[in-house]
């Protein structure tokens, strides 16, 4: 009976070790290969006899295990859409195919590092069909509000890069010096005028035409101006009329005093701000807090624009994408502007061991690996997402080589169990001749 235990430890190890050597094998071909998570063999004996009497060898057995906590080198690139995590947290993919198919939601899938391109489609995935998921963003770049334990809310991301934009005008800042002579007793009283441009909801370039008019006192000097503003989308019509006072103090010479409103918006002395309502829209325009020289001024003897700024643009062509640190997918546009189109998660589980590997470095989630939680990058528990970069295999060469060694000589001792322990039942055969 003893022997025969024997025999079946000695097949026991043979097994187990090339269980091992199988890992071992498959560590090492993947050894290159970006996201790629080692397998790791455990060995449990087994006991087969009680206390006391003949002892029978139980022999052994193994486990595998894959190591998907384990995180890999990361390598820069050259690719923007080159992802990889760094840190805690893994990226939510689909199945090209699976979405192709149009069969409701695709199955969420996570993995580590991606090289994302555009297809012909626009969606970005990789060369072994992996499409990046994210949340889609509202018009105005912000992330609306998505359950974070489903992935219900996240779809492939896909990238118009024939896509045409524009920002229509929203703030003006008007910082102008008016020229003080002009309001002295004697001037001429000819107007002043400055045009600045806009952008409207479609793009198109418009203008506010702003005309100061000084008046002119029969003596001494009146500080004082009358500001028309007139739309040329809206044929010239005049969409704010004020009069503005200007401070001739020591202490706060040539800023803004008072402004009455004749029509339009009312000035905003707490913020400097009026508003107009142009045929596409209103437009704030910051004219400056009274008492401070941030806007309208009036000194000396010149009319100068000294700083005309405003938010918007005009329609441009998308150039390129990219990914930052918090998964937020910023679209660039040849005009300058830069639009928020998707952000792409950092997916957690208590266990990710528990998780079932997939092949091309994929996982899915299991009752073993716990529930998933969709975590924003860099918030919670969750590393990063880092751009232009790949992860590495988690695979050690060196050490898998010498696993190999020790695998090779366990494999040859058991061999050696089989031949004794073949050699002592032929040693039993021999006691009847």
């Amino acid at each position: 009976m003893t022997i025969s235990s024997s025999l079946n430890a000695g097949v026991a190890g043979l097994a187990a070790n090339a269980t091992r050597l199988g890992t071992i094998s498959d560590n090492i071909a993947n050894s290159a290969t970006n996201g790629y998570k080692r397998v790791e063999t455990d060995f449990q004996s087994m006991v087969m006899s009680s206390n006391g009497g003949s002892y029978t060898a139980g022999g052994v057995r193994t486990t595998t295990n894959r190591l998907i906590d384990e995180s890999g080198s990361l390598v820069a690139t050259t690719n923007a859409t080159d992802l990889a995590v760094r840190g805690r947290g893994f990226l939510p993919v689909a199945q090209a195919t699976e979405v192709a198919a149009g069969n409701g939601d695709a199955q969420m899938y996570l993995t580590t590092t991606g090289s994302f391109r555009t297809d012909a489609d626009g969606y970005l995935r990789t060369e072994s069909g992996l499409m990046l998921l994210g949340w889609p963003a509202n018009a105005d770049g912000t992330i609306p509000t998505y359950p974070r334990d489903t992935d219900d809310g996240l779809e492939p991301v896909q990238i118009n890069v024939n896509q045409f934009s524009g920002e229509p005008t929203t703030r003006m800042t008007m910082g102008v010096n008016l020229p003080a002579t002009e309001t002295y007793a004697g001037s001429s009283g000819d107007p002043l005028e400055l045009s600045v441009e806009y952008y409207d909801n479609l793009g198109r370039s418009e203008s506010l035409q702003i005309e100061f008019t000084p008046n002119v006192p029969a003596t001494g000097t009146s500080n004082e101006w009358t500001m028309v503003i007139t739309d040329s989308a809206s044929g010239g019509t005049v969409v704010g009329e004020y009069t503005v006072t200007f401070n001739d103090t020591r202490a706060d010479g040539g800023t803004l005093d008072t402004v009455t409103t004749v029509s339009g918006g009312a000035f905003d002395p707490a913020t400097g701000m009026i508003v107009v309502t142009t045929a596409g829209g209103p437009i704030e325009i910051n004219i400056g807090q009274p008492g401070t020289s941030s806007g309208l001024t009036q000194l000396s003897d010149s009319f100068a624009p000294l700083n005309i700024s405003k938010d918007g643009s005009p329609v441009g062509n998308m150039t390129s994408v990219e990914v930052d640190e918090n998964g937020f997918v910023h679209a660039f546009f040849d005009t300058g502007i830069t639009r928020t189109i998707y952000q792409v998660p950092l997916v957690d589980l208590p266990n990710p061991n528990g998780m079932v590997a997939m092949d091309k470095q994929v996982y899915m989630p299991s009752p073993e690996s716990g529930s998933y939680f969709l975590w924003d990058s860099g918030d919670g528990p969750t590393g990063d997402v880092v751009a232009f970069a790949r992860e590495e295999s988690t695979t050690d060469v060196a050490s898998e080589l010498t696993d190999m060694i020790q695998t090779q000589r366990a494999y040859s001792s058991n061999a050696k169990v089989i031949q004794t322990v073949d050699e002592m039942l032929q040693e039993t055969t021999n006691i009847k001749r």
